[in-house]
């Protein structure tokens, strides 16, 4: 008999072919409406590509300019005067980095929340307060006539690209739902503003946390941990201890030798305390900052394969998707067939790299010379303490004066304004409201509010020769460079540029507590800025150390860089060999550290000599021994020396300056700061923490054994057993030492975001390497001029010329920047015309 069915069993079974057939239907919904997203998405943003060939009639134009690209998308633009060049200029820009360029002005206002959002109010509010508008503002009122000619030029190009392509513009500005406002010469100066800041801002923090730690301390304590000086440091044209170059001249793989570890004080072994789990590369850059800094050098004639002089640079700054740089070749009349007398007028024919949204080239050569920057990092800033009463007043002298106040409102996308008022002084805006748990009335002293901001690169790109060059880098305020120089008749030479405060009292090391004793007498004249042209040594470099040399009459900076990547790239440049452009890429690309050398043969000593050594902290130092020094995404030992040095900053640390708190890792700058309201021991950053390590090490102090611990030995055998935990010591410098590149907004995308950047990378190198890398700070060009050959120079920027996800040059220098190799650069008319892949001509 059949068994009957039950009529409680169908209404389940229904429901459940019903409940299918709705997923299945929202499924297909999802890959419809995916498919049809996928499919506008690529239809908008194949629409935004620019036009690279054939004719383009373009309103505001005087005479036709030719526009020929090469291989990686570079523009050589031609023009028949300046000012058909400097449109032409905006225009090309515009048609690749429209969207970044608009980013930047708005980065620099503080009006990104606009178009991002409340996530941008923190950002908004900072630059607010900070004014760059109002600098960019004045600066542009004091323009000469010619100069602002050369701007406005260039902004009528932009905002002839702009309206021509109002309804197909880059998809950033489609799926954000905006247009751009027009371009004018005040957002070219806000771009510019934003690399200042970069590059000469952010010294209040550093003033802020030293006062905190300097506060907490014993005054010897303190002094061992603010270096500003090391024995290594070699400015340029000064030769150090009696020789330019090591005296066993070596072979590009041999390593620089320090001095021995000192010999063990013994002791009784410390107690063993509480296992911890290691310290991540996050944890190592909260106290070992890495400074946006650069390499740069120059080598005369005497050097090379061909007897010209050869300058190499790459800039080191945060790299970004679309990157900072974008190269041009830009010439009035044509480019060269051969070199200009120095005699004959200037032509401007010039290539290099230039900064999206400002007219000229930054950094690259002409026909007669070359010249290349990294950061000098002087003092350009001093915090204030503000005596205020009651009524909102501050003291100046015996008087009460009151303060000024801007209104500023900030628009916020989907969000009400935000409204505030800026308070300042006769130093500067009111910071307060930007440092966290900060209750005392701080204003910033900043040069940027005394100096107008200067862009003089069309006196420089004109330049030919030494003294034209150095006049027009004269007129550079900010920020202050190292620029190396080299020129085809064979000279070479460097220069110290830049508005440097000469202080009545202190180094601005700290803020100012007393207003009446500390103040700006005037700057360092140029003149009085260091110098040097035609060494005999034939060498010149610099990165971002010492260059005031022993009895340098000025105070120029209260913190200099470490001077290991200076050391390393004089003694690659001693080696015994005439050099090429491929010669100078590998030195660019060198990743041997003697500072972690130093540190591992230090660790691998204590552990030898502590009497009662872990077989884990055995096993380590194992791994450290006989480590040549290379930091290569492979190494394990470059991972351990890395984690060790942690711990031990934190061992010393943690005892005088309190437990630190969680740390942030959004990149805000109040994030830089939380150690100031926390009060812990990651307080401590300072750029020259290496060299005071370095020191701890070598001369071992008994003042900073913590309780417990009666020699060096046992303490540092101590941290290596804490900080390598067992997995740690196999692990690879690779694995945590990372690079991921996206695009702000196209990158947030769902299920596609990751397709718009480079993916996750190892990264070799580290941050006291040539090759400077700490997570997203790294080269950001590689430049190298051949005067024996111009169209042998050879320049790589990190993913691509074009901004436009679908371009084929929107990643198609990223192999190049992450394996070290680069692409020459045509410059002669005979080069670029067999280089051209596309030839567009802009007709008025």
């Amino acid at each position: 008999m059949a068994t009957p069915t039950l009529a409680s069993d169908a209404p389940p079974r229904r429901w459940r072919r019903v409940l299918w057939r709705v997923l299945l239907a929202l499924v297909l919904l999802i890959v419809a409406l995916g498919a049809g997203g996928t499919i506008w998405f690529m239809q908008m943003a194949r629409s935004a590509l620019p036009q690279e060939d054939g004719t383009i009639h373009v309103s505001g134009l005087k005479a036709p300019v030719t526009v020929v690209r090469d291989a990686q998308g570079v523009p050589h633009v031609t023009a028949a005067s300046d000012d058909d060049l400097f449109f032409a200029q905006g225009y090309v820009q515009a048609q690749d980095r429209l969207w970044q360029m608009d980013v930047s002005r708005r980065w620099a206002a503080g009006e990104v929340s606009e178009i991002l959002g409340s996530a941008t109010l923190a950002h908004d509010r900072e630059q607010r307060i900070l004014g760059l508008r109002q600098v960019a503002e004045r600066s542009l009122s004091m323009f000469p006539v010619e100069e602002r000619a050369r701007w406005d030029a260039y902004a009528r190009g932009v905002n002839a690209f702009i309206e021509s392509h109002r309804q197909n513009l880059p998809i950033e500005f489609r799926l954000l739902g905006y247009q751009p406002r027009p371009w004018t010469a005040l957002d070219s100066l806000l771009c510019g503003a934003n690399l200042a800041q970069t590059l000469n801002h952010y010294q209040y923090i550093t003033e802020i946390l030293r006062e905190s730690v300097t506060h907490s301390l014993p005054p010897e304590l303190a002094k061992d941990l603010y270096p500003n000086a090391s024995w290594r440091d070699h400015p340029p044209g000064v030769v150090q201890n009696g020789w330019e170059f090591p005296e066993a001249e070596p072979a590009d793989n041999e390593q620089e030798q320090l001095p021995p570890a000192p010999p063990a004080k013994k002791g009784r072994a410390a107690p063993r305390s509480k296992q911890r789990g290691a310290l991540d590369a996050g944890a190592l850059a909260a106290f070992e900052p890495v400074a946006p800094g650069s390499n740069n050098w120059v080598v005369s004639g005497a050097h090379t394969a061909t007897g010209k002089p050869m300058l190499s640079n790459d800039m080191h700054l945060v790299n970004t998707v679309p990157n900072t740089w974008y190269e041009m070749h830009l010439t009035v009349g044509g480019p060269a067939s051969s070199p200009a007398s120095s005699e004959s007028p200037a032509p401007y024919d010039v290539a290099g790299v230039t900064l999206p949204g400002l007219p000229y080239v930054i950094v690259g050569h002409n026909q007669r010379i070359a010249w290349g920057f990294t950061n000098l990092g002087p003092t350009v800033e001093d915090v204030h303490v503000e005596k205020v009463n009651d009524r909102g007043e501050y003291q100046v002298g015996d008087k009460w004066q009151a303060m000024s106040r801007r209104h500023e409102v900030i628009h916020v996308r989907k969000s009400p304004d935000v409204e505030l008022d800026v308070l300042s002084t006769m130093h500067g805006p009111v910071i307060t409201p930007i440092v966290p748990g900060e209750q005392r009335t701080l204003t910033l002293h900043w040069v940027l509010y005394e100096v107008p901001l200067s862009v003089p690169f069309y006196e420089v790109n004109k330049a030919r020769n030494w003294d034209e060059f150095r006049a027009g880098i004269s007129l550079l305020g900010t920020p202050s460079q190292n620029a190396v120089y080299a020129d085809v008749d064979g000279h070479i030479g460097y220069q110290a540029t830049g508005k440097i405060p000469i202080r009545t009292a202190g180094d601005g090391s700290v803020p100012v507590t007393d207003n009446n004793a500390q103040d700006w007498s005037g700057y360092v004249p140029f003149d009085e800025l260091p110098r040097v042209f035609d060494p005999p040594s034939g060498v010149i470099a610099t990165a971002n150390g010492r260059i005031a040399p022993d009895g340098y009459p000025h105070d120029l900076s209260f913190e200099w860089g470490p001077p290991y990547r200076t050391v390393r790239i004089y003694q690659l440049l001693g080696a015994q060999k005439k050099f090429t452009p491929a010669d100078m890429l590998n030195i660019e690309t060198d990743v041997y550290s003697a500072f972690d050398k130093y540190c591992g043969d230090h660790f691998v000593y204590s552990v030898d000599h502590a009497p009662n050594a872990t077989q884990r902290a055995r096993a380590a130092a194992n791994v450290m021994r006989g480590w040549d020094g290379r930091v290569t995404v492979d190494s394990k030992a470059a991972a351990i020396v890395a984690l060790v040095r942690a711990e031990l900053w934190r061992t010393l640390l943690e005892p005088r300056l309190g437990p630190a708190p969680p740390t942030s890792t959004n990149g805000q700058t109040a994030a830089v700061l939380n150690p100031v309201a926390s009060r812990g021991w990651n307080r401590y950053t300072w750029f020259m923490s290496s060299v005071a390590m370095e020191t701890l090490l070598s001369e071992r102090p008994d003042r900073w054994l913590p309780q417990g611990y009666q020699d060096w030995d046992t303490l540092i055998a101590s941290v290596v057993d804490k900080a390598v935990t067992d997995d740690a010591r196999d692990r690879e410098w690779g694995v945590r030492h990372r690079i991921e590149l996206r695009h702000p907004v196209l990158g947030q995308l769902p299920l596609i975001g990751r397709f718009f950047g480079t993916g996750s990378h190892p990264l070799a190198g580290d941050g006291t390497t040539v090759k400077q890398i700490a997570g997203l700070l790294g080269p950001s060009e590689r430049f190298t001029v051949d005067f024996g050959d111009l169209d042998h120079s050879t320049l790589n920027i990190v993913s691509g010329q074009s901004g436009q996800p679908l371009s084929d040059h929107w990643m198609d220098q990223w192999k190049a920047w992450y394996e070290g190799t680069t692409f020459t650069l045509p410059f002669t008319e005979a080069a670029v015309k067999s280089a051209a892949k596309h030839t567009l001509t802009l007709e008025p």
